[in-house]
């Protein structure tokens, strides 16, 4: 029997948005929600600029249909929709500097839309915002876990991780030949909010000697002194340190940078330890900070189909009834946890787990 409804069956029409910091395989799940949905007859609404576009009237939206969505899109990076990571709608800056509670703007917002739910697609920080929202108004919500730094919790992987940690690696690849022909010391940063997953993987993925993660303090003659025995022992003129952005100063001071509105966020920890190795070691020293290179390109693979999974499954839980639920990967299968859950426990790398004994195994100085 086919799944598509008939043509005198109500349209249920149901909404999606993307939050948050953008990431590779965003625009693949919308894809995947488009096609799953329209196979039911229902509809489906893109709200541009994540909440923000709620917060206009009017508002900010459009009707997605199969025919804007053939497999180029899959390969396009970022977010056709838009997205935002400021302005929290329970305390958003006002242009007197006062904070207002808006929220009901938004949720006035998705009911004035008729929507049977909302597929919301973000980290941690985007889906407890979304998950009060609902909460309030009283709307089902289906969450879809998307972060670089892979810091959500109840899922082994987010969509946007795995095309962040082959960028990286790919600068570990790229940085090594200039590295040995001018004997040098390359520092890379990477990000990683608080986690160090997207270090400790492209780490071990490209053949770092040191990696320095928010998880383990570090000792700087530690340090020095793996890349004086690599020079040595190994016979080499070269080393690879992959630093992430939340690593902290010798004396635990974090690196920040205000930005205009005065938001702050992690930088600078890439350039502090390429001054301190080349003091230590007396080794020339370079740094490299990818910054949002890590953001912005085409998916690999691996982030196309989890995508295409957790949009899907975002569609059966909806036609299910379902809510408060966020999709997750696990065993290589889709499951479904509770928001709550997820948000409530934060993925960072297990000092105990494979990576960290494979990276010691293998004679990575983790900094301890």
């Amino acid at each position: 029997m086919s799944q598509t409804a008939s043509n005198t069956s109500p349209k249920k029409r149901i909404g999606i948005l993307t939050s948050g910091g953008d990431c590779a395989g965003l625009n693949a799940i919308i894809r995947a929600v488009v096609y799953a949905a329209t196979r039911l007859g229902w509809e489906v609404v893109g709200i541009q600029d994540g909440t923000a576009g709620l917060l206009v009237r009017p508002m900010r939206y459009k009707v997605l249909t199969r025919q804007m969505f053939d497999a180029t899109i899959m390969r396009l990076g970022g977010t056709i929709l838009g997205t935002t990571n400021k302005g929290n709608p329970f305390k958003f800056p006002m242009p007197d500097g006062s904070f207002k509670d808006r929220s009901n703007e938004i949720i006035d917002g998705i009911k004035e839309l008729g929507l049977e739910a909302l597929i919301g697609i973000g980290g941690d920080g985007s889906m407890a915002i979304l998950k009060t929202l609902a909460n309030r108004g009283k709307f089902k919500l289906i969450c879809i876990p998307k972060t670089i730094d892979n810091d959500v919790g109840m899922t082994e992987s987010s969509v946007g991780f795995d095309t962040a940690a082959y960028v990286a690696t790919e600068a570990l690849d790229r940085l090594q030949p200039t590295a040995a022909s001018h004997d040098r010391v390359m520092v890379l940063e990477v990000m990683g909010r608080d986690a160090g997953n997207i270090a400790m993987t492209s780490g071990i993925a490209g053949g770092a000697d040191v990696i320095l993660i928010p998880e383990i303090p570090y000792n700087l003659d530690k340090v020095a002194e793996k890349i004086m025995s690599v020079r040595k022992d190994e016979n080499r003129n070269f080393a690879l340190v992959v630093v992430s952005e939340a690593v902290r100063t010798v004396d635990g001071k974090a690196l920040q940078v205000e930005h205009h509105g005065g938001e702050k966020r992690y930088g600078g920890i890439g350039h502090y330890l390429c001054e301190r190795i080349a003091e230590v070691t007396g080794f020339e020293t370079r740094v490299t900070v990818l910054g949002h290179v890590q953001r912005g390109c085409a998916p690999v693979p691996a982030d196309r189909l989890i995508a295409a999974a957790f949009g899907v499954h975002a569609v059966k839980l909806v036609a299910e009834g379902k809510q408060d639920r966020m999709v997750a990967w696990s065993n290589r299968e889709v499951i479904d946890v509770a928001i709550e859950d997820a948000i409530a426990s934060q993925q960072a790398v297990d000092l105990n787990g494979a990576l960290v004994r494979t990276a010691r195994s293998l004679g990575i100085c983790l900094g301890d």
